[in-house]
């Protein structure tokens, strides 16, 4: 089996854990990874990745240098939520000739905020040979894949509540910053009112997946983002928060069909939610024909979820038509524990 030759762009802490993750897989070799830290451009990535064996390739901020479909399969991207900071880098890969995994939560269907730059991504994957797509485990997984997936046996759908109560002390500053963690409740307010607490990115994402999906013809949506103020103290290795700040967001979409809600999600995530004896979950409720309820607790993990089926997907979108896809378009991906994982299911 000729193993998929893959670049870790991006080497914080999700995509670090994604390049360890590469590395331990016998059907991926790790080629490469770009990251523009000044610590870390020249160094060993086996030694930036926290690896120990020597992978022979030093950390760059050049794409250039190590972009050459002649040696690359697939880009690994984790360098931003928003699809408009990832665009020029997006750019690069594709046109270098090379597929794409990004786990940007925006890119999990960049066609329900910016449909010109996703009709943009599809062209120029397109023109080049090659495909692209954004996962993660939310957007891309557990609040819109894992319930359309659910409704696979019915008859018809009425409404659907998804709800996910999950942990944030995985991720690192720039989701601690979207989710205003860290800061006073009225900072968080000012923030949400200023734009600068965006809370979970990829609610419109998966709204658009599951209406497109199941044809729920969804026209409007609607989201508010409340704090979750802690009354004790919490520590990561990326931020302490005292009590009386904020630990994390309470972030609900709904989503209508001319006057009727039709889809219903719920996202309360925070830091250490068991310091305050709050367990996590997912939740989907499927309201039609059959009826389903289905609970997964504790919650699917997020971080470690997220680097999983970022790299679980490689060898699907390698294999995959040219062009922008989402996690409905391509072959279920699994966990990629020996040879008959990495070949094509069609």
């Amino acid at each position: 089996m000729a193993s998929v030759r893959v670049v870790q762009w991006g080497l914080g802490a999700m995509g670090s854990g994604m390049a360890r993750l590469i590395d331990s897989k016998e059907g991926l070799q790790l080629v490469g990874g770009i990251d523009n830290r000044p610590e870390y451009v020249g160094k060993p990535l086996h030694e930036v990745i926290g690896t120990d064996t020597d992978l022979g390739v030093n950390v760059t901020d050049d794409p250039a240098s190590v972009l050459d479909p002649s040696q690359v399969d697939c880009v690994v991207i984790a360098t931003t939520s928003w699809v408009k900071e990832q665009m020029e880098d997006l750019r690069t890969i594709l046109r270098a000739g090379i597929n794409c995994v990004s786990i940007a939560e925006e890119m999990a269907s960049p066609e329900a905020q910016s449909p010109e730059l996703a009709a943009e991504l599809d062209a120029l994957a397109k023109e080049h040979g090659v495909s692209i797509i954004g996962t993660g485990v939310n957007p891309g997984l557990s609040m819109d894949m894992l319930v359309v997936a659910l409704t696979a046996g019915c008859h018809e759908v009425t409404s659907i509540e998804a709800t996910r109560v999950n942990d944030l002390s995985p991720y690192g500053p720039t989701v601690m910053r979207t989710q205003g963690v860290g800061l006073s409740e009225q900072e968080f307010l000012a923030g949400v009112e200023d734009g600068s607490v965006d809370g979970h990115i990829g609610f419109p994402e998966s709204a658009q997946m599951i209406s497109d999906a199941l044809g729920l013809g969804i026209d409007r949506i609607e989201q508010k983002r409340e704090p979750i103020i802690s009354s004790v103290r919490r520590e990561t290795p990326h931020i302490v928060i005292e009590p009386g700040m904020v630990a994390g967001c309470k972030q609900t979409l709904l989503g209508y069909r001319g006057d009727e809600v039709v889809l219903t999600l719920v996202h309360p995530q925070q830091v250490l939610p068991e310091l305050e004896g709050q367990g996590t979950g997912d939740y989907i409720t499927i309201n039609g024909t059959p009826q389903i309820s289905m609970q997964i607790t504790p919650e699917y993990a997020g971080g470690t979820a997220t680097k999983g089926i970022a790299v679980n997907c490689v060898p699907r979108i390698v294999e995959a038509s040219p062009g922008l896809k989402n996690m409905l378009d391509i072959p279920l991906p699994g966990a990629l524990m020996g040879p008959s994982a990495y070949t094509r299911r069609v």
